[in-house]
C-alpha cells in the first residue's frame, strides 16, 4: 500500500481496494447485468481534467506524451518539435504563457492525489524557448479560400484568431490602434515578466503566415463599423478592455486617481519617468500586484542615460534603477489577505519589495485639497455576507495618505463608435459559437466579453475561427460539445485504420468519449505510480532581478523537461505500461504490431480468449480500460 500526504497533513490511500475487500463474488453477477455484457474490455479515451481546466483548451497529456518519447514519428523532427507542434495546434504563445500563465491545469492535475501536480507550465515553457531557439515555423496553408476576415484588435485574442483563420486557407487582415501589436502582452503586464524577445518572436511566427497588419488604425474612429461589415466577408471583435474601472465613490475623478490598465501601459511604453513617494492601490488581484511592483521598480527615481535623454523603463530600469527608500506603497483589498484574487508567487513579489498588504477594507472616499488632487484615501472595515455582498464591519474608518491612487478593480472596454455592439455594460455579449447577437458574421472574444486570463482570450479564438469558418461556407455555427477542447485524435497516428463491410472506420475495442466525459483521480490506478518530487523551476523575487537583471523565471533543461513530462500519468489514454498484458491470466491481452502502433493504440484484446475477469481494468493506471462495450 501507498500512503501519501496533502497539504493539510491528512493520510490518504491510493488503492483501488480497501481494506477487507476479499470477498469472492460469482463472475457471472459481475459481467452479467440485466442482460447486458461486462465481459468485453473497451479502450475508451477522455479528456483529463488537465485539459478540461485549460481555458486554452491544449492537449496537454498529448504534448507531454510527446515529451515523454511516448509519440514517436521521425518524420515530424525532435521530440521538442512533435510537441511544439501538438501544443500549438491550440494555442500559438507556448513561449508567453510558460511565463505568465497561473496555470489553472495544474491546480486540475490528477497527480495532486499521489503526491504534487505535473510542472505542466514549466515544460510549455521549454518548448516555447526551444522552438524560438531553433527558429520553428508554422505551415502556411495549402491552398487560400478567397474569403476575407476582418480581425479587430491586435492582442492575444486577435492574433491567435488570425493564426486559426490562416491555418483554414482565410485572409486576415489585423486592426490595432496602438502602434504595435500584442495588446495585454505588450501593454498590459509588465515586461520584466515576460521577456520582450519571446513576445516579439511568437507574434513574428503568426504573422509569418501572411497576416496583414494595419496598426495605428481604431475601429470607431478610423474606420466605421459599417465599413468592415462591407469590405470583409466576416469580422472578429477582440478589442479587450482598454479602460480601468473607476469606483463612483466621492473624489475618485481626481487628476491623480488612474486606472491599474493605464498605469501599466504607460510604465510599458517608457512613458513613466518616475511615480509619487506614497501611493494607494485599490485592488488584490494581479493586475493590482503588477501596479504595486512597477511602483516600486520605478520608484521616486528619474534619471539620465549618459547621453543625458530620459531612461526609458521598458530597458534600462531593471539593472539601472534602485528602489527608493522611503517610498511607500500600499495594496489594499476587500478580500483577507489570505484570500487574495492574485497568485501566491505574484503576492510573495510583491512583500519581497516591502509593499504593505492590508485586507478587509473598502474605499469609501478619496480625499482631495483645494486643487482637486487626492491627498488620501478614506477606507472603512468591512465584511462579506452570505450572497458575496460587502458588507461594513466593526472599527473606526482609517485613511491612508496618497500622492497617486491607482483603481485595479476591473477593466472595461471602450466602446466609443461601436455603441451598436455595446451591449450596456461596456462588452459585447457573445451568442452560440461566440457569434454577436443579432450581428450575423461577427465574433468575438476574448476580455471584450468578460476580463479574464489571456489562455481564455486564445481558447475564444479558436472556438471563433471554427465559426467563423463555417460561417464563410456557408454552414450553420457548429454546436460546441460538452467538453470544448482541442482533442487528441487516435486516428491521426495511424497508418490504416480498419474499415467495416459498410465503409465505417473503427478502430478494434476503442471508443472516443473525451468530447463528453473527464476523467478524475478516482478512475485511475494510483497505487501504479511512485512518489516523485516535482522539478521545480527556479523563480527569482523580483527585489533581486530589479538589481541582479536576468529572467525572472529560469526554464527546465531538456533532461530536466523530460523528466518532468514522465510524471504524466496520462489519463484517460494509454500509458504503454504492459500491465494488462503482464496481468492478464489468458493472455488475451497483446501489444499491435510495431508497424501498426501509435499513441494511444498500443495493445489490444482477443475476445476469443477473454473470460471478463476485469484484471486488466483493475490494473490500468490510466483509466483506459472499462468493462462493457457501449456503456
Amino acid at each position: 500500500m501507498a500512503k501519501n500526504t496533502d497539504g493539510a497533513g491528512v493520510a490518504r490511500t491510493v488503492r483501488r481496494f480497501r481494506d477487507g475487500d476479499c470477498k469472492p463474488v460469482a463472475w457471472q453477477s459481475e459481467i452479467f447485468k440485466a442482460g447486458a455484457s461486462y465481459k468485453c474490455p473497451v479502450y475508451v479515451q477522455r479528456t483529463p481534467t488537465c485539459q478540461n481546466a485549460c481555458p486554452a483548451g491544449e492537449d496537454i497529456r498529448g504534448w507531454l506524451d510527446a515529451v515523454r518519447g511516448l509519440e514517436v514519428a521521425p518524420a515530424q523532427g525532435s521530440w521538442e518539435e512533435r510537441a511544439f507542434r501538438r501544443l500549438t495546434r491550440a494555442n500559438p504563445f507556448p513561449g508567453i504563457m510558460g511565463y505568465v500563465c497561473p496555470a489553472p491545469c495544474e491546480e486540475a492535475c490528477n497527480r495532486r492525489q499521489v503526491d504534487d501536480h505535473v510542472g505542466i507550465n514549466a515544460v510549455e515553457q521549454f518548448l516555447g524557448e526551444a522552438a524560438l531557439a531553433a527558429g520553428l515555423r508554422f505551415a502556411k496553408p495549402a491552398r487560400e479560400s478567397g474569403k476575407r476576415v476582418a480581425i479587430v484588435g491586435g492582442g492575444p485574442g486577435g492574433l491567435a484568431c488570425a493564426y486559426h483563420l490562416r491555418q483554414k486557407g482565410h485572409a486576415c487582415t489585423l486592426f490595432e490602434a496602438r502602434d504595435e501589436l500584442g495588446g495585454m502582452l505588450r501593454y498590459g503586464l509588465p515586461n520584466y515578466r515576460t521577456p520582450p524577445a519571446v513576445v516579439a518572436g511568437e507574434i513574428e511566427r503568426i504573422l509569418d503566415l501572411g497576416v496583414e497588419v494595419k496598426t495605428g488604425v481604431r475601429v470607431g474612429r478610423d474606420i466605421t463599423y459599417e465599413d468592415l461589415d462591407r469590405d470583409f466577408d466576416a469580422v472578429f471583435w477582440a478589442i479587450g478592455t482598454q479602460r480601468g474601472r473607476i469606483p463612483e465613490i466621492p473624489g475618485s475623478g481626481a487628476s491623480n486617481c488612474i486606472g491599474g490598465i493605464e498605469f501599466l501601459r504607460e510604465f510599458n511604453e517608457g512613458r513613466l519617468p518616475s511615480v509619487p513617494q506614497r501611493i494607494v492601490v485599490v485592488g488584490g488581484g494581479d493586475t493590482s500586484i503588477d501596479v504595486t511592483t512597477v511602483a516600486r521598480k520605478v520608484g521616486g527615481f528619474a534619471g539620465l542615460k549618459a547621453d543625458g535623454t530620459p531612461l526609458t523603463y521598458t530597458t534600462d530600469m531593471v539593472t539601472q534603477a534602485a528602489i527608493r527608500s522611503g517610498q511607500k506603497v500600499t495594496l489594499t483589498s476587500v478580500l483577507p489577505v489570505a484570500r487574495l484574487k492574485a497568485s501566491a508567487r505574484e503576492v510573495e513579489d510583491a512583500r519581497s519589495l516591502d509593499v504593505s498588504i492590508l485586507g478587509e477594507i473598502m474605499p469609501l472616499a478619496v480625499i482631495v485639497d483645494e486643487h482637486q488632487r487626492a491627498v488620501a484615501v478614506r477606507f472603512a472595515p468591512c465584511t462579506h455576507g452570505p450572497d458575496g455582498q460587502r458588507i461594513r464591519g466593526a472599527g473606526d474608518d482609517i485613511e491612508i495618505p496618497a500622492d497617486l491612487v491607482v483603481f485595479a478593480i476591473g477593466q472595461v472596454a471602450d466602446m466609443t463608435g461601436l455603441e451598436m455592439l455595446d451591449n450596456g455594460r461596456h462588452a459585447i455579449a457573445p451568442g452560440p459559437g461566440l457569434q454577436v447577437l443579432g450581428h450575423p458574421g461577427h465574433f468575438v472574444g476574448g476580455d471584450v466579453i468578460s476580463p479574464h486570463l489571456l489562455a481564455t482570450a486564445i481558447g475564444h479564438a479558436a472556438v471563433a475561427a471554427e465559426g467563423i469558418d463555417a460561417f464563410l461556407k456557408g454552414q450553420a455555427v457548429p454546436r460546441r460539445p460538452h467538453v470544448d477542447k482541442r482533442h487528441f485524435e487516435i486516428r491521426e497516428g495511424l497508418k490504416v485504420v480498419p474499415k467495416t463491410a459498410a465503409g465505417y472506420e473503427v478502430v478494434h475495442n476503442f471508443e472516443n468519449r473525451a468530447h463528453r466525459e473527464v476523467i478524475e483521480a478516482k478512475d485511475l490506478f494510483l497505487a501504479h505510480f511512485n512518489t516523485t518530487p516535482r522539478i521545480a523551476r527556479t523563480e527569482r523575487r523580483l527585489a533581486d532581478l530589479f538589481v541582479e537583471g536576468g529572467l525572472r523565471i529560469v526554464p527546465l533543461t531538456a533532461e530536466q523537461a523530460v523528466a518532468e513530462a514522465r510524471r504524466c500519468m496520462s489519463c484517460g489514454l494509454c500509458l504503454e505500461c504492459d500491465n494488462c498484458i503482464v496481468f492478464c491470466p489468458q493472455g488475451a491481452v497483446h501489444k499491435v504490431p510495431r508497424d501498426q502502433k501509435a499513441l494511444g493504440y498500443y495493445v489490444t484484446t482477443d475476445y476469443t480468449r477473454c473470460i471478463g475477469c476485469h484484471i486488466c481494468a483493475d490494473v490500468c493506471p490510466a483509466g483506459y480500460i472499462q468493462m462493457g462495450l457501449g456503456e
